[in-house]
């Protein structure tokens, strides 16, 4: 009877006890997030902080940390996310999805027990975007690619990256914008904007200084504190002032010894103090070392998440190295997001996004981004009817983005030749079915990789035979040729045979060239390339060159847009192409070097090896090296050409003097030619030299016109901040603007300047006062001019 009677009222307890405290508690968006956090047991906080673990087919086993498998055994909202967090229904706090990817969302396309199929548009890589110079199509872009986020039922969005171009070599470089700081920061705004015009959130990636794969999990970058301020945090400043995402991503790597999501002068002093930041930091999957660190330095959610990372940030909490204010802090930024996620509003999401209207933006977008590097005795655009042969693997087998988390379950890819032929011409079809058996041979032969995300060892050329050219040459009316080159995560391009042409393809051309020409045909090279390659060497053999990126699951009619006029190419180069590889500032520190080059215990291949890069150029990256140093590269920042002309007239400042405000820039762009076009006007900076080293010029702003008639004109007007006067002072710590003179250069590129003015600055600003943060551990020999 006492068993019976002490067991009884127990069993009869617990129930009541759950059903009253679940009504008791606190519920997220019915009481302050302050009343939930403090309702919250440690427990609970560490598991909203610690993500769920991440389930990825294409990874063995052994290769990534374990997560908890309690966690695995939750069904997944939407399979083949990236990540999601947990659930904690006792206080209203839904689980909310993380995705990637930067030209796409990325899911599975099947799932179990639904015999559908899930694709999403593959939209134009960052690179193609920024090479449109234009802020209003990206938003638009942002605006297709959030409907299929908030339709999926995704909650945060892991992208846009938005990483430097430091090198052409950058295994990830199509993933992000530019060289230069104001068009990757601008780009990025708009781009978030309109993701986020769904109500659905962002994350700006990888913060910061993480510009190559090299063993990216341990690579210490050793860089100066003007070039971080300058150059590799002031891309994120814009976007982050700009565009307030729900979240920042911070990056593997190390910045001058202490990684990125343990800095906190990155990720509280700069971010959240500096910049004024509300969201939530969340690492890179797996980055980092040590989760206290993470956490006391404002690092809020770790993912995807791993049992030792909770067991060790629990520990923490209760030994009092990690303080419950700290810990609350990090909560109370997790919420605040949550509240505004579709999962907690409950959205009904519908998972039939509109693809077909999504693919229609994609086209435009490809198209607008694409830049016409050559067109020699009007080679270009293409008068109708006229047959084509088509001559590179990738005219039949398009490369429509990136590998890795970059890349997008696409339910089709509209080839150079689909893309001709829906335009209206007439591609070869003898050499269509040449390359098809070739490439589809080919394929056969390669090894399944190791690791699925990586990106497939590329086919090589098929050779062009004699009796094969000369048939095409003497039956089709001009040749194009493609070349193609892909990369992604994981690993960083090369120089031989990837930077520079492979010899099947030097071979190609020439001979290609030498046939067509003997008969006063014309031949045009497609570039499908996601990084900067060299042209310099060959371009004498084409007629004309298009620089087509990877242009999404549309490219082909994209491509055909252009090559057709249909549109009118108005693309300009958001970063330099040089003359060659040993041109480039970063050439002979990048990607870096083993800390342990004698260690030859074999690699992790996604957690690398210790290793170090140096940033020794410096703030000289891009053009404001090429233009500083007198380089000449084969195309410059800013080049793009038209199918019509364009003159530029009346540059007008609002004063002679700067007010220690700001001044106004105008000026008059004007079709000069016989096609509509658009074209992008820059302004750039010739700033006095006294205490600091200067670029020659530096970019300002920018903007590109509407389409405009012939003879038709747009004003364009620039407002120019101190801050845009600002050089950081590392001595001062501070943005200073010197005293002098100072020229506005308004040109069609960072060579082609069209107009030029000047105004004075009476006495130097300090544009802003800061602190000293990241100081680099060991002294940096930069570059000076």
């Amino acid at each position: 009877m006492m068993k019976a009677s002490r067991f009884l009222p127990l069993v009869i307890f617990l129930p009541l006890l759950s059903c009253s405290d679940k009504n008791q508690a606190p519920q997220l968006g019915e009481a302050p997030v302050k009343e939930v956090v403090a309702a919250m047991t440690p427990e609970e906080k560490v598991k909203l902080i610690i993500g769920m673990g991440m389930n990825y087919d294409g990874i063995p086993d052994g290769i990534l940390p374990p997560a908890d498998p309690e966690d695995a055994k939750v069904p997944e909202k939407v399979p083949g996310a990236a990540g999601r967090t947990h659930a904690i229904p006792r206080l209203g706090i839904p689980s909310i999805v993380l995705s990637d990817g930067p030209a796409g969302v990325r899911i599975s396309p099947k799932r179990k027990g639904n015999d559908s199929t899930f694709y999403a548009t593959a939209f134009p890589t960052a690179t193609l975007l920024a090479s449109s110079w234009d802020t209003t199509l990206v938003r638009k872009v942002g605006e297709a690619f959030g409907s299929e986020v908030r339709d999926y039922g995704i909650d945060i969005l892991l992208a846009p990256g938005m990483n430097i171009h430091r090198n052409p070599l950058g295994g990830r470089n199509f993933e992000y914008y530019s060289e230069d700081p104001v068009i990757a920061g601008n780009m990025a705004a708009y781009f978030v904007n309109g993701i986020q015009s769904n109500n659905v959130g962002t994350s700006i990636k990888h913060f910061a200084a993480n510009n190559q794969e090299f063993n990216r999990m341990q690579l210490n970058t050793h860089v100066s504190e003007r070039a971080l301020r300058e150059i590799y945090l002031k891309g994120f400043e814009i976007a982050v002032t700009k565009s307030h995402p729900w979240t920042v991503m911070s990056s593997y790597n190390l910045i001058n010894g202490t990684y990125a999501s343990e800095s906190r002068d990155l990720l509280t002093t700069v971010l959240r103090d500096e910049w004024g930041f509300k969201g939530f930091v969340m690492t890179d999957w797996f980055g980092g070392k040590n989760v206290v660190a993470q956490i006391n330095a404002g690092n809020d959610m770790i993912m995807p998440g791993t049992t030792a990372q909770t067991e060790d940030l629990m520990a923490a909490v209760k030994n009092g190295k990690v303080s419950p204010a700290q810990l609350d802090e990090n909560v109370e930024r997790i919420l605040n997001i949550i509240l505004k996620s579709p999962s907690f509003n409950k959205y009904a999401y519908s998972d039939k996004p509109d693809l077909k209207k999504d693919a229609g933006v994609s086209r435009m977008a490809a198209a607008e981004g694409m830049v016409l590097l050559k067109n020699n005795a009007d080679a270009l655009p293409l008068t109708t009817g006229k047959k084509v042969a088509l001559f590179g693997n990738t005219s039949y087998n398009l490369i429509a983005g990136g590998t890795g988390s970059g890349d997008v379950n696409k339910q089709y890819v509209i080839s150079l030749h689909q893309g001709l032929a829906n335009a209206g011409y007439a591609p070869e079809a003898s050499l269509q079915a040449a390359y098809q058996k070739y490439i589809a041979d080919e394929k056969a032969k390669q090894p399944k990789a190791a690791i699925a995300f990586f990106a497939p060892k590329p086919i090589a050329e098929m050779p062009v035979t004699g009796a094969l050219l000369q048939n095409e040459a003497a039956n089709t009316d001009i040749a194009i040729v493609t070349i193609g080159r892909n990369a992604g995560e994981g690993g960083d391009r090369q120089e031989a045979d990837d930077f520079d042409l492979t010899f099947a393809e030097r071979q190609n051309l020439k001979q290609i060239a030498a046939a067509y020409h003997a008969k006063s045909k014309k031949v045009v090279v497609v570039l499908n390339i996601g990084g900067v390659t060299e042209i310099a060497s060959w371009r004498d053999n084409a007629d004309a060159i298009l620089l087509a990126w990877q242009p999404g699951l549309e490219g082909g009619n994209a491509i055909a847009d252009i090559l057709s006029g249909k549109v009118n190419p108005s693309g300009k180069l958001a970063t330099t192409f040089p003359v060659k590889y040993s041109d480039v500032p970063s050439a002979k520190t990048f990607p870096g070097k083993l800390l342990n080059p004698d260690d030859k215990t074999p690699a992790n291949p996604l957690m690398g090896k210790p290793a170090e890069v140096t940033y020794d150029e410096g703030i000289y990256v891009g053009y404001r090296y090429y233009n500083t140093f007198n380089i000449k590269p084969a195309y410059e920042f800013g080049y793009g050409l038209s199918y019509t002309t364009f003159a530029y007239s009346n540059l007008v400042l609002s004063d002679s003097k700067f007010n220690g405000k700001s001044l106004e820039a105008k000026v008059t762009v004007t079709n000069s030619g016989k096609v509509a076009g658009k074209e992008v006007a820059q302004l750039y900076i010739s700033a006095p030299v006294k205490d600091l080293n200067k670029p020659a010029i530096e970019l300002k702003g920018f903007a590109k016109t509407i389409l405009l008639r012939p003879g038709e004109s747009a004003t364009l007007t620039f407002t120019i901040n101190a801050a845009d006067l600002a050089s950081y002072d590392p001595n001062q710590a501070a943005w200073v603007a010197d005293a002098g003179a100072y020229t506005v250069k308004i040109g069609a590129s960072s060579l082609n300047i069209k107009q030029t003015a000047g105004f004075e600055l009476a006495q130097a600003i300090k544009a802003a006062k800061l602190k000293h943060v990241l100081t680099p551990l060991t002294l940096i020999k930069e570059l000076k001019k």
